[in-house]
């Protein structure tokens, strides 16, 4: 790893060159690195910023004494600081949610699950409609889908609704069915699927649009209920250092919402909102086009996320072949091509960036078809459109992301967290193209970097964990899963900074400790240069910093 000293560093250069600019405070006695306009690591040991939160330097005490010398002073004792992680596909609300309802993403069997699922009936006696995520069958080894005969066991006197970890999939049990109004002669919908048993009836399980059947008549989350949500989702993001987030799936509500917080300055971690599709509320949303920059960068809303498919471990994600373990599927399509054109279309001809969610094969190539032919059409390359997991893709078809200019949005934790069934279900020549993060970074594709939480954890330095290790937290497999996708710590660190700022259109403000951008840092218990890679998930934040302000202290 090549450092950048501190007496040739152009940020410092830079800094000292440049008028007259005070700064208010000063972090000394830090092992600091953030990564400059070039790509290169710079290493510091004293940050200084002003007032209005904005970076004025970074160098040595000594530069920094000279340079201010009516500053307050912080002394960091030796702690390392990066700059603010940034995760680049999240779903703020549901992290929220996720605080309040029954957790099962560390449910190890299905016996287990529902214990959990019966205390936590028992626990909350109050609520009408009982709901969880996070239950994922392939941990427990179940070799099918869970029931709602099962989930009647553990609670049959009040609607119970879970959503699975990816949230391509929900399970309920009978009096939630019911209520639907789900019987035997309810059809599929199209880009869903009513898992069903040899005589058709549903046996609880419900794929992709078919769980709107539920959501529909769910109740729905009051404004106070929202608030408390948003609360408990900040408050984490926060502790996890995460300074930024883009969410993927904002409504009327969630947006003024967040244009309040802003206003009161609220928002602990600033947030780049995409308008979740093209219907009513983006029509209510757009109407004065996109918003770039909303109280100081604090929020921004202007990009559109839509579906291609579902998800590879529910058997939704779309393939172009049949799946290796289930050879009459390839999965669902949500839309034709000509339905996913027309919505692309009419997000980019209102100058929305276009995040699609793309998991499967053929769901990537039904999304890089619709960008090259909208973009000559539109003119509207220049949005920085993305596909939002790319996570398993025909290698012909790598290229096409650098061709095109669309940018990879991919979350690397959910690697590790698939490893156990992905080349099972895609088989071994498909997954060369999978979760192939090296192959995209070799040929200068910028990868936004995210967790895709709660379907995985909040914690960024789990992603950079997994993004150079190729390993979970156990340390398995022993040599990285399929290694040669592994990325550098100075990539894992970009992507999670730099590249994620970049595809919100804000690498002019955000993601890196450079003069005039937002002193937006995190404080950690761990030089991440200097420990072992397999040690990167144990880091803790010990304060989190935004445009200069501490959101969290532990």
């Amino acid at each position: 790893m090549r450092l950048i000293p501190l007496q040739c560093s152009l940020l410092v250069a830079a800094a000292l060159a440049a008028p007259a600019a005070v700064a208010d405070t000063v972090i000394d006695n830090a092992v600091g690195y953030t990564l400059d306009s070039k790509n290169a690591l710079v290493q510091f040991s004293s940050l200084a910023f002003d007032d209005a939160g904005r970076v004025i330097a970074v160098g040595t005490a000594a530069e920094m004494a000279a340079r201010a010398p009516k500053a307050r002073h912080i002394d960091m004792q030796g702690k390392t600081i990066l700059p603010g992680l940034i995760d680049a596909h999240g779903h703020v609300f549901n992290l929220g949610e996720m605080l309040t309802q029954l957790d099962l993403s560390a449910s190890a069997s299905l016996a287990d699950a529902l214990a959990q699922a019966a205390a936590y009936g028992r626990a909350n006696p109050g609520h009408a409609w009982l709901r969880g995520r996070g239950w994922n069958q392939e941990i427990w080894k179940l070799g099918r889908f869970p029931t709602a005969a099962e989930l009647d066991g553990a609670v049959q006197d009040r609607p119970m609704w879970l959503s699975r970890v990816d949230g391509h999939a929900g399970w309920a049990n009978s009096r939630a069915l019911a209520l639907a109004g789900i019987t035997r002669a309810t059809p599929d919908p199209a880009g869903g699927k009513i898992m069903r048993d040899a005589q058709g009836n549903a046996t609880g399980v419900l794929i992709d649009a078919a769980q709107d059947l539920v959501d529909r008549v769910l109740p729905k989350q009051s404004e106070a209920e929202a608030r408390v949500v948003l609360d408990r989702a900040l408050a984490q993001m926060a502790q996890m250092g995460l300074t930024s987030v883009h969410d993927a799936g904002v409504n009327v509500a969630q947006d003024a919402l967040y244009r309040e917080y802003a206003d009161l300055r609220k928002l602990s971690t600033r947030v780049y909102g995409m308008i979740g599709g093209v219907g009513a509320d983006f029509d209510r949303l757009a109407g004065k086009g996109p918003l770039p920059s909303y109280a100081q960068d604090v929020y921004a809303l202007r990009a559109v996320k839509l579906y291609s498919d579902g998800a590879l471990g529910s058997r939704g994600a779309a393939l172009i072949a049949p799946y290796s373990d289930e050879p009459a599927s390839r999965g669902l399509l949500f839309y034709k091509q000509t339905a996913i054109g027309a919505m692309m279309e009419k997000a980019m001809r209102r100058g929305y960036q276009v995040n699609v969610h793309a998991i499967g094969d053929a769901g990537n190539r039904q999304v890089l078809d619709a960008f090259q032919r909208l973009i000559p059409k539109t003119g509207k390359g220049a949005q920085r459109h993305r596909i939002e997991h790319a996570q398993v893709v025909a290698p012909a078809d790598i290229g096409r992301f650098k061709r095109i200019g669309i940018i990879p949005s991919m979350q690397p934790t959910h690697a590790t967290s698939d490893m156990n069934m992905a080349e099972n279900r895609v088989g071994p020549q498909r997954i060369g193209g999978a979760y192939a993060w090296r192959s995209f970074a070799q040929q200068g594709s910028r990868i936004a970097c995210g967790s895709d939480f709660p379907v995985e954890s909040s914690n960024p330095f789990f992603g950079i964990h997994a993004a150079v290790t190729r390993q979970d937290a156990a340390g398995r497999p022993v040599a990285g899963w399929f290694p040669e996708q592994a990325l550098s710590l100075k990539e894992a660190l970009r992507c999670f900074t730099l590249d994620a700022a970049y595809a919100g259109h804000q690498e002019q403000n955000l993601g890196s400790l450079e003069p005039g951008k937002w002193a937006d840092f995190v404080v950690i218990d761990r030089d991440l240069f200097r420990i072992a890679p397999a040690d990167i998930h144990k880091t803790a934040v010990l304060e989190t910093w935004v445009a200069g302000r501490q959101v969290f202290k532990k």
